[in-house]
């Protein structure tokens, strides 16, 4: 029933009306106006991570982020997002030896790569989002708010183990070769690049990457975890929550950054000409892949961390992306005053992936394999709260109703 007020004033449906007037639209809901793109609105509570770009800092779990990459494994930080502690050498064994298996595609599944890398012109990231709805199908995952903690982890473990193998095995199908199949001798980061490449890395090679995997697990509220969470919240399954936020991931302004900002390397050439291709750039109004975060005000802290990564493994490349890096910082800090731009994270992610032997194309997908675990981690969490986020809308559309057109 409509309520009537003392103002003679009708509301019904969200449309106001006053006597006889024509109908107006109201709001049927409490709003709240917020900056475009939800920059800075706080949507819940979290125990996964933080990032604090004032300062230049990101934790996981209260564990300095980069700290971490600097002195643990993938697998102590894996155990860290999904059950909470940093594990002991004991309790890393019991983990390896419980997600290890997990790396095999189920027989079903591995019969269908082919046709999937076929169908998505060999694109790692499609294939892993074809692949995820016929994994979670194969495995009976069920709704995340129809099974217990227990399952849920296990689904977790589950989708986090494979994506590896199902990133390596399209890119590779794509290409003609073929898929290679995990090591159960190797640890994360070193299988990661044997199924990629076919060879085993070197110890170097291998840290490398691990350190990159462990500094992009999580990185606070962006997009993709967003996207996860709200997924999550409907009770979906976790695959499909993972589905979501891959889609977000592959965005250019998201995860497709670091293999442009090698290129933006490509194209300077050598360090003399940085300067005044920086400037062209800027005049013509032009994004600089690799410099700039819409988060940090000062150096991000994963970039000066990977920094000393390139600088370890040595060689040409990476003593012209440091000459580069101080000609494009000087020549930005002249061209935009006042607005504290420096590298970012994928400017020598680049470098590092570059230097370990993953192909450009597979830059995204790297990132994703240990983004992965930070969007299950973030999912669990938010499948113990029964809250749909469910936001607003501002109708900025011509005024409603309007007369129905003659047919």
């Amino acid at each position: 029933m409509p309520k009537i007020g003392g103002d003679d004033t009708i509301t019904q449906g969200g449309t106001t009306m006053l006597g006889s007037e024509q109908p107006r639209p109201t709001r049927s809901v409490t709003t709240v106006e917020v900056p475009r793109g939800l920059a800075g609105v706080i949507v819940t509570d979290t125990e996964v991570g933080d990032v604090r770009g004032e300062e230049g800092f990101y934790h996981y779990r209260q564990y300095n982020a980069v700290e971490l990459a600097e002195k643990r494994t993938l697998e102590d930080v894996w155990v860290l997002m999904i059950d909470g502690y940093l594990p002991d050498a004991a309790q890393r064994e019991r983990f390896v030896a419980e997600t290890t298996p997990l790396r095999h595609l189920p027989e079903k599944v591995k019969a269908l790569l082919p046709a999937i890398a076929e169908a998505v012109h060999g694109d790692p990231m499609n294939g892993l989002r074809a692949a995820l709805p016929l994994l979670a199908g194969q495995r009976g995952m069920r709704p995340l708010y129809d099974i217990d903690e227990a399952t849920r982890r296990a689904d977790a473990l589950y989708v986090s183990a494979l994506a590896p193998t199902v990133l390596t095995a399209v890119h590779r199908l794509g290409k003609g070769l073929e898929m290679v199949e995990p090591r159960d001798d190797l640890s994360y980061a070193a299988n990661y690049l044997s199924m990629l490449t076919g060879t085993e890395p070197t110890p170097e090679q291998a840290r490398a990457i691990e350190q990159y995997l462990i500094s992009t697990v999580d990185h606070g509220f962006n997009n993709s975890t967003f996207t996860a969470r709200a997924i999550a919240s409907t009770g979906a399954d976790l695959a499909a929550a993972v589905t979501g936020a891959l889609g977000s991931l592959s965005g250019p302004l998201h995860g497709g950054a670091p293999s442009r900002a090698l290129d933006t390397l490509d194209e300077i050439g050598t360090p003399d000409k940085a300067e005044e291709w920086v400037r062209e750039q800027v005049e013509a109004g032009a994004r600089i892949m690799g410099f700039g975060h819409p988060v940090y005000r000062t150096d991000d802290p994963r970039s000066i961390m990977l920094r000393g990564v390139a600088q370890r493994l040595g060689g040409d490349l990476v003593d012209f992306a440091v000459a580069v890096e101080a000609h494009v910082i000087k020549a930005l800090a002249e061209l935009k005053p006042g607005r504290q731009l420096y590298t970012n994270v994928e400017f020598y992610a680049g470098v590092v992936m570059e230097l370990s032997g993953v192909p450009r194309d597979m830059f995204t997908p790297t990132f994703a394999t240990s983004r992965v675990i930070g969007w299950c981690a973030n999912i669990l969490e938010q499948a113990r709260d029964s809250k749909i986020i469910r936001p607003a809308a501002h109708y900025a559309g011509i005024a409603a109703p309007q007369p129905l057109p003659e047919g």
